[in-house]
């Protein structure tokens, strides 16, 4: 069993509305620092992305009721990193939650890099949804 933890914010917009802008593979690059919107290519049921690391490619959940935007990252060698991801109703406005895996042999400060990342990365979302 891997450690978790599970990063969230709220962005003042109905959790539906927010859903159907943001769950397009195409919409991840605008915020999700990782991928590149240029390198971002639909290659059959999955899409090929530059990460931080080199090629890598990536399956997502399909668009659904529940606002699940879960995906599953190749990062080759046989390794793929599940990254579950929800937007949730809050009131009048949506949570977003993603859970980090601390991945094997991952040191804590590579664990802790990946934490501040994601947080900003959610940041980005936020202003972004916020405009």
């Amino acid at each position: 069993m891997l450690e978790a933890t599970t990063l969230g914010i709220t962005i003042d917009r109905s959790w539906r509305e927010l859903y159907d802008a943001i769950w397009e593979p195409q919409f991840f690059p605008k915020w999700a620092s990782g991928l590149s919107q240029s390198s971002l290519q639909r290659e059959g049921d999955r899409w090929r992305a530059k990460g931080p690391e080199g090629t890598v490619w990536i399956r997502f959940t399909p668009p659904n009721e529940f606002g699940i935007m879960d995906h599953h990252v190749d990062v080759g060698g046989g390794r793929e990193v599940y990254i579950p991801l929800r937007v949730i109703e809050n009131g009048e406005g949506a949570e977003v939650i993603l859970t980090l895996f601390r991945q094997q042999g991952m040191s804590d400060e590579k664990f802790r890099e990946d934490q501040d990342w994601v947080k900003r990365d959610l940041e980005g979302l936020r202003a972004l949804m916020s405009a």
